[in-house]
Protein backbone atom coordinates (compact mmCIF):
# COMPACT_ATOMS: atom_id res chain seq x y z
CA UNK A 1 0.00 0.00 0.00
CA UNK A 2 3.08 2.28 1.14
CA UNK A 3 4.02 2.63 -2.86
CA UNK A 4 0.42 3.16 -4.46
CA UNK A 5 -0.13 5.74 -2.13
CA UNK A 6 3.62 7.38 -2.82
CA UNK A 7 1.62 7.39 -6.86
CA UNK A 8 -1.31 8.53 -5.84
CA UNK A 9 -0.13 11.38 -3.53
CA UNK A 10 2.38 12.33 -6.56
CA UNK A 11 -1.12 12.25 -8.81
CA UNK A 12 -3.06 14.56 -5.90
CA UNK A 13 -0.27 16.94 -5.68
CA UNK A 14 0.06 17.92 -9.17
CA UNK A 15 -4.09 18.04 -9.26
CA UNK A 16 -4.34 20.03 -5.84
CA UNK A 17 -1.89 22.26 -7.18
CA UNK A 18 -3.03 22.52 -10.76
CA UNK A 19 -6.59 23.45 -9.87
CA UNK A 20 -5.76 25.46 -6.77
CA UNK A 21 -3.48 27.99 -9.50
CA UNK A 22 -6.16 28.20 -11.94
CA UNK A 23 -8.60 29.30 -9.59
CA UNK A 24 -5.57 31.81 -8.19
CA UNK A 25 -5.75 33.39 -11.64
CA UNK A 26 -9.23 33.44 -12.74
CA UNK A 27 -10.70 34.98 -9.73
CA UNK A 28 -7.60 37.03 -9.95
CA UNK A 29 -5.33 35.95 -7.16
CA UNK A 30 -8.48 36.34 -4.17
CA UNK A 31 -7.58 34.66 -1.62
CA UNK A 32 -4.30 37.24 -0.93
CA UNK A 33 -7.44 39.51 -0.12
CA UNK A 34 -7.48 39.15 3.50
CA UNK A 35 -9.59 42.16 4.04
CA UNK A 36 -12.37 40.95 2.18
CA UNK A 37 -12.19 37.31 3.42
CA UNK A 38 -11.98 38.77 7.17
CA UNK A 39 -15.18 40.93 6.04
CA UNK A 40 -17.10 37.81 5.16
CA UNK A 41 -17.75 36.78 8.96
CA UNK A 42 -19.37 39.96 9.32
CA UNK A 43 -21.84 39.39 6.53
CA UNK A 44 -23.31 36.22 8.04
CA UNK A 45 -26.83 35.90 8.18
CA UNK A 46 -27.99 34.64 11.45
CA UNK A 47 -31.80 32.26 12.07
CA UNK A 48 -32.79 30.85 15.07
CA UNK A 49 -34.13 27.56 13.26
CA UNK A 50 -30.57 26.93 10.76
CA UNK A 51 -26.83 26.62 11.82
CA UNK A 52 -25.46 29.96 10.77
CA UNK A 53 -22.44 30.36 8.81
CA UNK A 54 -20.31 31.08 11.51
CA UNK A 55 -21.04 27.99 13.33
CA UNK A 56 -19.97 25.88 10.67
CA UNK A 57 -16.53 27.54 10.40
CA UNK A 58 -16.42 26.45 13.94
CA UNK A 59 -17.41 22.88 12.67
CA UNK A 60 -15.03 23.17 10.18
CA UNK A 61 -12.11 24.20 12.31
CA UNK A 62 -12.59 21.26 14.72
CA UNK A 63 -12.05 18.94 11.81
CA UNK A 64 -9.38 20.51 10.89
CA UNK A 65 -7.69 21.27 13.66
CA UNK A 66 -7.62 17.71 14.74
CA UNK A 67 -3.92 15.96 16.00
CA UNK A 68 -2.73 16.54 11.79
CA UNK A 69 -2.19 20.08 13.39
CA UNK A 70 -0.06 18.47 16.30
CA UNK A 71 0.67 14.82 15.28
CA UNK A 72 0.52 15.37 11.27
CA UNK A 73 3.15 18.45 11.88
CA UNK A 74 5.58 16.59 13.60
CA UNK A 75 5.03 13.48 11.41
CA UNK A 76 5.77 15.88 8.31
CA UNK A 77 9.11 17.17 10.13
CA UNK A 78 10.47 13.54 11.07
CA UNK A 79 9.73 12.07 7.38
CA UNK A 80 10.22 15.05 5.33
CA UNK A 81 12.52 17.47 6.96
CA UNK A 82 11.55 20.94 8.27
CA UNK A 83 11.22 22.08 4.83
CA UNK A 84 8.22 20.64 4.09
CA UNK A 85 6.76 23.57 6.41
CA UNK A 86 7.24 26.16 3.60
CA UNK A 87 5.74 23.46 1.24
CA UNK A 88 2.46 23.13 4.20
CA UNK A 89 2.69 26.73 4.01
CA UNK A 90 2.30 27.08 0.70
CA UNK A 91 -0.21 24.53 -0.04
CA UNK A 92 -2.58 26.39 2.01
CA UNK A 93 -2.58 29.47 0.05
CA UNK A 94 -2.97 27.82 -2.78
CA UNK A 95 -5.34 25.15 -2.12
CA UNK A 96 -7.44 27.64 -0.02
CA UNK A 97 -9.01 28.13 -3.45
CA UNK A 98 -10.36 25.20 -4.15
CA UNK A 99 -11.52 25.09 -0.43
CA UNK A 100 -13.43 28.44 -1.61
CA UNK A 101 -14.54 26.33 -4.45
CA UNK A 102 -15.61 23.01 -2.88
CA UNK A 103 -17.73 25.52 -0.13
CA UNK A 104 -19.12 27.57 -2.75
CA UNK A 105 -20.54 24.33 -5.14
CA UNK A 106 -21.46 22.73 -1.84
CA UNK A 107 -23.90 25.72 -1.11
CA UNK A 108 -25.27 25.57 -4.16
CA UNK A 109 -26.37 21.92 -4.83
CA UNK A 110 -27.45 21.39 -1.41
CA UNK A 111 -30.40 19.73 -0.36
CA UNK A 112 -32.69 19.77 3.07
CA UNK A 113 -32.72 16.55 4.61
CA UNK A 114 -35.88 15.21 7.01
CA UNK A 115 -35.44 17.62 9.93
CA UNK A 116 -35.04 20.68 7.11
CA UNK A 117 -31.54 20.79 7.79
CA UNK A 118 -29.29 21.93 4.72
CA UNK A 119 -27.00 18.76 3.47
CA UNK A 120 -24.44 18.85 0.60
CA UNK A 121 -20.74 18.54 -0.31
CA UNK A 122 -18.62 16.72 -3.13
CA UNK A 123 -21.26 13.51 -3.76
CA UNK A 124 -24.21 16.49 -3.66
CA UNK A 125 -22.51 18.28 -6.70
CA UNK A 126 -21.13 15.48 -7.74
CA UNK A 127 -24.23 13.50 -8.48
CA UNK A 128 -26.18 16.67 -9.12
CA UNK A 129 -23.76 19.31 -11.14
CA UNK A 130 -21.80 16.51 -13.07
CA UNK A 131 -24.31 13.90 -13.54
CA UNK A 132 -22.24 11.43 -12.19
CA UNK A 133 -24.28 9.14 -9.93
CA UNK A 134 -21.70 6.72 -9.47
CA UNK A 135 -18.62 8.71 -8.88
CA UNK A 136 -20.57 10.84 -6.12
CA UNK A 137 -22.00 7.22 -4.49
CA UNK A 138 -17.98 6.06 -4.75
CA UNK A 139 -16.88 9.61 -2.72
CA UNK A 140 -19.85 8.69 -0.35
CA UNK A 141 -18.26 5.45 0.56
CA UNK A 142 -14.67 7.07 0.48
CA UNK A 143 -15.70 9.65 3.30
CA UNK A 144 -16.84 7.57 5.40
CA UNK A 145 -14.29 5.21 5.29
CA UNK A 146 -12.04 8.03 5.52
CA UNK A 147 -13.79 9.72 8.57
CA UNK A 148 -15.21 6.79 10.69
CA UNK A 149 -12.83 4.23 10.32
CA UNK A 150 -9.59 6.53 9.72
CA UNK A 151 -9.77 9.57 11.15
CA UNK A 152 -11.87 9.08 14.50
CA UNK A 153 -9.52 6.00 15.10
CA UNK A 154 -6.59 8.13 14.81
CA UNK A 155 -8.03 10.56 16.97
CA UNK A 156 -9.36 8.04 20.06
CA UNK A 157 -5.55 6.46 19.23
CA UNK A 158 -3.75 9.68 19.61
CA UNK A 159 -6.03 10.74 22.78
CA UNK A 160 -5.05 7.04 24.47
CA UNK A 161 -1.48 7.53 23.82
CA UNK A 162 -1.53 11.35 25.46
CA UNK A 163 -2.88 10.01 28.66
CA UNK A 164 -0.59 7.56 28.66
CA UNK A 165 1.89 9.69 28.16
CA UNK A 166 1.03 10.85 31.91
CA UNK A 167 -1.07 8.97 33.94
CA UNK A 168 -0.94 4.95 33.55
CA UNK A 169 -5.08 4.26 32.44
CA UNK A 170 -6.37 1.36 30.87
CA UNK A 171 -6.93 1.91 26.61
CA UNK A 172 -10.16 0.47 27.20
CA UNK A 173 -11.13 2.44 30.02
CA UNK A 174 -10.35 5.78 27.79
CA UNK A 175 -11.89 4.58 24.53
CA UNK A 176 -15.25 3.87 26.51
CA UNK A 177 -15.49 7.13 28.21
CA UNK A 178 -14.85 8.81 24.43
CA UNK A 179 -17.57 6.72 23.40
CA UNK A 180 -19.85 7.87 26.06
CA UNK A 181 -19.12 11.12 25.38
CA UNK A 182 -19.35 11.15 21.48
CA UNK A 183 -22.81 9.48 21.80
CA UNK A 184 -24.28 11.98 23.96
CA UNK A 185 -23.38 14.97 21.33
CA UNK A 186 -23.90 13.07 18.60
CA UNK A 187 -27.03 11.55 19.38
CA UNK A 188 -29.48 14.58 19.49
CA UNK A 189 -27.83 15.77 16.02
CA UNK A 190 -25.99 18.03 13.82
CA UNK A 191 -27.27 21.28 15.62
CA UNK A 192 -25.83 19.58 18.76
CA UNK A 193 -22.52 19.15 16.83
CA UNK A 194 -22.56 22.80 15.80
CA UNK A 195 -23.36 24.13 19.40
CA UNK A 196 -20.68 22.09 21.07
CA UNK A 197 -18.32 22.97 18.48
CA UNK A 198 -18.78 26.62 18.80
CA UNK A 199 -17.94 26.80 22.38
CA UNK A 200 -14.89 23.78 21.77
CA UNK A 201 -12.65 25.59 18.99
CA UNK A 202 -12.34 29.35 20.48
CA UNK A 203 -11.63 27.29 23.50
CA UNK A 204 -9.38 25.07 22.23
CA UNK A 205 -7.42 27.41 20.06
CA UNK A 206 -6.81 29.96 22.81
CA UNK A 207 -5.04 28.09 25.32
CA UNK A 208 -3.09 26.27 22.66
CA UNK A 209 -1.91 29.92 20.77
CA UNK A 210 -0.76 31.22 24.75
CA UNK A 211 1.13 28.17 25.51
CA UNK A 212 2.67 28.10 22.17
CA UNK A 213 3.11 31.80 21.71
CA UNK A 214 4.44 31.86 25.21
CA UNK A 215 7.48 29.32 24.40
CA UNK A 216 8.51 31.28 20.95
CA UNK A 217 8.84 34.36 23.04
CA UNK A 218 11.12 33.21 25.48
CA UNK A 219 13.22 31.69 22.15
CA UNK A 220 12.67 34.99 19.73
CA UNK A 221 16.06 35.26 18.93
CA UNK A 222 16.09 31.83 17.79
CA UNK A 223 12.74 32.08 15.39
CA UNK A 224 14.55 34.31 12.48
CA UNK A 225 16.95 31.49 11.73
CA UNK A 226 14.45 28.99 12.00
CA UNK A 227 12.71 30.54 9.39
CA UNK A 228 15.53 30.64 7.08
CA UNK A 229 16.46 27.03 7.81
CA UNK A 230 13.15 25.98 7.00
CA UNK A 231 13.38 28.29 3.41
CA UNK A 232 16.69 26.94 2.99
CA UNK A 233 15.95 23.16 3.82
CA UNK A 234 12.46 23.21 1.67
CA UNK A 235 14.60 24.32 -1.82
CA UNK A 236 17.43 21.77 -1.17
CA UNK A 237 18.01 20.64 -5.30
CA UNK A 238 20.72 18.65 -3.91
CA UNK A 239 19.19 15.15 -4.36
CA UNK A 240 15.75 16.18 -6.58
CA UNK A 241 14.29 12.43 -6.47
CA UNK A 242 15.10 11.85 -2.47
CA UNK A 243 15.27 14.96 -1.06
CA UNK A 244 13.09 18.08 -3.08
CA UNK A 245 10.74 15.71 -4.04
CA UNK A 246 9.99 14.26 -0.98
CA UNK A 247 10.02 17.30 0.72
CA UNK A 248 7.60 19.05 -1.41
CA UNK A 249 5.41 15.87 -1.61
CA UNK A 250 5.29 15.14 2.42
CA UNK A 251 4.83 19.07 2.69
CA UNK A 252 1.48 19.26 0.70
CA UNK A 253 0.64 15.67 1.99
CA UNK A 254 0.39 16.98 5.37
CA UNK A 255 -0.83 20.39 4.68
CA UNK A 256 -4.02 18.43 3.38
CA UNK A 257 -3.84 16.44 6.28
CA UNK A 258 -4.06 19.64 8.51
CA UNK A 259 -5.86 22.08 6.52
CA UNK A 260 -8.24 19.82 4.23
CA UNK A 261 -8.71 22.08 1.33
CA UNK A 262 -9.46 20.38 -1.87
CA UNK A 263 -10.62 17.08 0.08
CA UNK A 264 -14.41 17.59 0.02
CA UNK A 265 -15.02 17.74 3.82
CA UNK A 266 -15.11 21.42 4.50
CA UNK A 267 -18.06 21.56 1.99
CA UNK A 268 -20.09 19.41 3.91
CA UNK A 269 -19.88 21.26 6.76
CA UNK A 270 -20.23 24.90 4.58
CA UNK A 271 -23.20 23.46 3.33
CA UNK A 272 -25.44 23.26 6.37
CA UNK A 273 -25.23 27.20 6.38
CA UNK A 274 -28.52 28.90 7.13
CA UNK A 275 -27.48 31.43 3.84
CA UNK A 276 -27.88 31.69 0.03
CA UNK A 277 -24.33 33.55 -0.17
CA UNK A 278 -22.38 31.06 -1.92
CA UNK A 279 -19.16 32.81 -2.18
CA UNK A 280 -19.16 34.39 1.82
CA UNK A 281 -19.35 30.35 2.58
CA UNK A 282 -16.26 29.67 0.56
CA UNK A 283 -14.61 33.23 1.85
CA UNK A 284 -15.27 31.40 5.33
CA UNK A 285 -13.99 28.20 4.83
CA UNK A 286 -10.97 29.77 3.45
CA UNK A 287 -10.45 31.44 7.03
CA UNK A 288 -10.18 28.07 7.91
CA UNK A 289 -7.31 26.97 5.71
CA UNK A 290 -5.41 29.96 7.31
CA UNK A 291 -6.14 30.04 10.65
CA UNK A 292 -4.91 26.02 10.86
CA UNK A 293 -1.99 26.08 8.65
CA UNK A 294 -0.46 29.11 9.29
CA UNK A 295 -1.32 29.74 12.90
CA UNK A 296 -1.80 26.52 14.39
CA UNK A 297 0.33 24.19 12.69
CA UNK A 298 3.13 27.18 12.33
CA UNK A 299 3.12 27.34 16.29
CA UNK A 300 3.58 23.64 16.37
CA UNK A 301 6.65 23.63 13.90
CA UNK A 302 8.35 26.01 15.74
CA UNK A 303 7.80 24.26 19.11
CA UNK A 304 9.40 21.13 17.93
CA UNK A 305 11.97 22.65 15.92
CA UNK A 306 13.27 24.07 18.88
CA UNK A 307 14.08 21.31 20.64
CA UNK A 308 16.58 18.52 19.64
CA UNK A 309 14.17 16.27 18.06
CA UNK A 310 16.61 15.15 15.57
CA UNK A 311 17.96 12.39 18.75
CA UNK A 312 14.51 10.79 19.29
CA UNK A 313 14.33 7.28 17.88
CA UNK A 314 10.30 6.26 18.28
CA UNK A 315 8.86 2.79 17.18
CA UNK A 316 5.53 3.00 15.40
CA UNK A 317 5.57 6.78 15.10
CA UNK A 318 2.25 8.59 15.79
CA UNK A 319 3.90 11.83 15.51
CA UNK A 320 2.03 12.82 18.63
CA UNK A 321 4.84 11.65 21.05
CA UNK A 322 7.19 14.32 19.37
CA UNK A 323 5.12 17.38 19.90
CA UNK A 324 4.49 15.85 23.64
CA UNK A 325 8.08 16.11 23.80
CA UNK A 326 8.97 19.45 22.50
CA UNK A 327 6.25 20.37 25.57
CA UNK A 328 8.01 18.47 27.95
CA UNK A 329 11.00 20.09 26.63
CA UNK A 330 10.04 23.69 27.14
CA UNK A 331 7.87 23.38 29.85
CA UNK A 332 9.11 20.48 32.01
CA UNK A 333 6.12 18.18 33.37
CA UNK A 334 3.38 21.53 33.26
CA UNK A 335 4.46 20.64 29.30
CA UNK A 336 2.66 17.30 29.42
CA UNK A 337 -0.29 18.93 30.99
CA UNK A 338 -0.50 21.21 28.76
CA UNK A 339 -0.16 19.60 25.59
CA UNK A 340 -2.65 16.45 27.21
CA UNK A 341 -5.42 19.27 27.45
CA UNK A 342 -5.17 20.85 23.87
CA UNK A 343 -4.95 16.41 22.53
CA UNK A 344 -7.55 15.84 24.00
CA UNK A 345 -9.81 18.78 23.03
CA UNK A 346 -7.86 18.89 19.55
CA UNK A 347 -8.81 14.98 18.78
CA UNK A 348 -12.08 15.39 20.43
CA UNK A 349 -13.93 17.82 18.40
CA UNK A 350 -12.62 16.38 14.95
CA UNK A 351 -14.37 13.03 16.64
CA UNK A 352 -18.03 14.85 16.44
CA UNK A 353 -17.37 16.55 13.35
CA UNK A 354 -15.97 13.77 11.47
CA UNK A 355 -18.53 11.76 12.52
CA UNK A 356 -20.85 14.36 10.83
CA UNK A 357 -19.39 14.32 7.59
CA UNK A 358 -19.75 10.42 7.84
CA UNK A 359 -23.49 10.62 8.79
CA UNK A 360 -24.07 13.54 5.88
CA UNK A 361 -22.34 10.60 3.22
CA UNK A 362 -24.77 8.07 4.90
CA UNK A 363 -27.38 9.90 4.86
CA UNK A 364 -27.09 10.90 0.95
CA UNK A 365 -26.38 6.77 0.05
CA UNK A 366 -29.43 6.21 1.71
CA UNK A 367 -32.05 8.65 0.76
CA UNK A 368 -35.40 7.17 3.33
CA UNK A 369 -32.81 6.40 6.41
CA UNK A 370 -35.07 4.96 9.13
CA UNK A 371 -34.11 6.13 12.80
CA UNK A 372 -33.52 3.18 13.84
CA UNK A 373 -30.45 2.33 11.22
CA UNK A 374 -29.01 5.68 12.07
CA UNK A 375 -29.35 5.04 15.70
CA UNK A 376 -27.56 1.80 14.54
CA UNK A 377 -24.58 3.45 12.60
CA UNK A 378 -24.18 5.81 15.38
CA UNK A 379 -23.92 2.73 17.63
CA UNK A 380 -21.12 1.22 15.18
CA UNK A 381 -19.52 4.32 15.04
CA UNK A 382 -19.04 4.11 18.83
CA UNK A 383 -17.40 0.88 18.87
CA UNK A 384 -14.82 1.86 16.27
CA UNK A 385 -14.08 4.34 18.44
CA UNK A 386 -12.97 1.95 21.29
CA UNK A 387 -11.40 -0.35 18.61
CA UNK A 388 -9.36 2.94 17.67
CA UNK A 389 -7.93 3.13 21.15
CA UNK A 390 -6.02 0.21 20.88
CA UNK A 391 -4.96 0.18 17.23
CA UNK A 392 -1.51 0.45 15.64
CA UNK A 393 -1.38 3.89 15.09
CA UNK A 394 1.06 3.48 11.84
CA UNK A 395 -1.21 1.31 10.49
CA UNK A 396 -3.94 3.53 11.01
CA UNK A 397 -2.10 6.36 9.46
CA UNK A 398 -1.27 4.73 5.74
CA UNK A 399 -4.98 3.40 5.29
CA UNK A 400 -6.07 7.20 6.45
CA UNK A 401 -3.17 8.39 3.73
CA UNK A 402 -5.12 5.90 0.96
CA UNK A 403 -8.54 7.05 1.42
CA UNK A 404 -7.67 10.98 1.79
CA UNK A 405 -6.16 10.69 -1.12
CA UNK A 406 -8.72 9.10 -3.21
CA UNK A 407 -11.63 11.56 -1.79
CA UNK A 408 -8.77 14.93 -3.16
CA UNK A 409 -8.69 13.07 -6.57
CA UNK A 410 -11.81 12.53 -6.74
CA UNK A 411 -13.06 16.18 -5.34
CA UNK A 412 -10.50 18.30 -7.90
CA UNK A 413 -11.81 16.19 -10.76
CA UNK A 414 -15.20 17.48 -9.50
CA UNK A 415 -14.00 20.76 -9.08
CA UNK A 416 -12.08 21.46 -12.55
CA UNK A 417 -15.39 20.35 -13.94
CA UNK A 418 -17.68 22.56 -12.12
CA UNK A 419 -15.08 25.36 -12.81
CA UNK A 420 -17.21 27.56 -14.76
CA UNK A 421 -20.10 27.71 -12.10
CA UNK A 422 -17.57 28.44 -9.66
CA UNK A 423 -15.98 31.77 -11.80
CA UNK A 424 -19.68 32.70 -12.63
CA UNK A 425 -20.85 32.93 -9.16
CA UNK A 426 -17.84 34.57 -8.41
CA UNK A 427 -18.20 37.50 -10.95
CA UNK A 428 -21.97 37.71 -10.21
CA UNK A 429 -21.30 38.52 -6.47
CA UNK A 430 -18.40 40.76 -7.14
CA UNK A 431 -20.07 42.58 -9.51
CA UNK A 432 -23.35 43.23 -6.50
CA UNK A 433 -20.58 44.09 -4.63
Amino acid sequence: MLEINKVLWAIATIMLLGSGLYFTVKLNFFQFNIKEIIKSLSKQQVSSKGISPFQTLNMSLASRIGVGSLAGVSLSIYYGGIGSIFWMWISALISSTNAFSESLLGVIYRVKDEDNIYQGGPSFYIDKGLGKRTLSILYAVIIIMAYIFGFLTIQANTIVKSLNQVFNINPYLIGAIIAIITFLIIIKGVKSIAAVTTKLVPLMSFIYIIVALYIIIMNITLIPSIIIRIIQAAFNFKSISAGFITTLIIGIQRGIFSNEAGIGSGAVAASVADTNNPVNQGYIQMIGVYFTTLVICTLTALIVILTDYKDLYISNVNGIEITQYAFNYHLGEVGNYLIMISIILFAFSTIITGYFYGESNFKYLFKKLKKSTLFAFKIIVLLILMLGSILSSSAVWKVVDFFVVLMAIINVYALINLRKIVIDEYKFYKAKT
